[in-house]
């Protein structure tokens, strides 16, 4: 079954509390993680910061040198600002459901535990790929809030074929017509977690009031399916 030419409906959507999880390792963006390889030289730190940032994203991104995204739809002076705008301008080669290699997209779930599913299932797909369950990662949420109308994918069968669990051909392509028409993005049932909803935001002046939640630890102890504790 293809997808339809037309576009999903509309729904006014104000959602507080989304959820978010990204590596802890990167929820505190104002470290960087190349001061103690300066070793307390400023000069050396200088350089090392020009080497990283010709080919960081997100600085890229924030200069107009992206050809996914422009400037003008980047964030700043708001809190975690470097954080939403890495969202957008760091997106995986392949892409992922409804984004291109090109260009990102903010990506949350309405409660945590569909976002740690989510998280789960991409992380264990690695450790598929080589053939070790033998890891512990830890996850910040971070929590958001939307009030905006979105492209709502729920309860209607013909957009099926977007929610393919194992493709995002097309997907993919319903998103690139969406955000030429100028959606603010998606609104879809997880199909990682039986009943969760997920929100993909196109524009990354429509994610407000970021800020951490809880933090949690997600270890893989030869099995597929991960323990997951709270850290805080």
């Amino acid at each position: 079954m293809g997808v339809p030419r037309a576009i999903p409906r509309l729904t006014a959507l104000r959602r507080f509390d989304t959820c978010r999880l990204i590596p802890s390792r990167f929820a505190d963006a104002e470290d960087s993680v190349l001061a103690p390889l300066a070793g307390g030289d400023d000069a050396l730190l200088r350089d090392l910061f020009d080497l990283d940032n010709a080919t960081n994203d997100r600085l890229r991104g924030e200069s107009g040198l992206l050809p996914g995204i422009g400037v003008d739809e980047l964030v700043f002076g708001v809190p975690n600002f470097r954080i939403i705008n890495a969202a957008y301008t760091y997106a995986r080669p392949e892409g992922s459901r409804f984004n291109d290699g090109e260009r990102g997209a903010w990506y949350c779930a309405f409660e945590a535990e569909t976002a740690l599913a989510e998280v789960a299932f991409h992380k264990t797909v690695e450790y598929q790929e080589i053939g070790r369950f033998d890891d512990s990662v830890s996850y910040q949420a971070l929590l958001a809030d939307f009030s905006a109308g979105f492209h709502d994918l729920r309860d209607d069968d013909a957009w099926a074929p977007c929610l393919d669990p194992g493709s995002y051909v097309a997907s993919q392509g319903l998103a690139a017509r969406l955000l030429d028409a100028g959606s603010m993005g998606v609104i879809y049932p997880s199909v990682r977690h039986a009943g969760g909803t997920n929100l993909a935001c196109f524009r990354p002046a429509l994610v407000g009031n970021v800020r951490k939640g809880h933090a949690y630890r997600l270890t893989w102890a030869g099995s597929p399916i991960p323990q997951v504790e709270p850290i805080r």
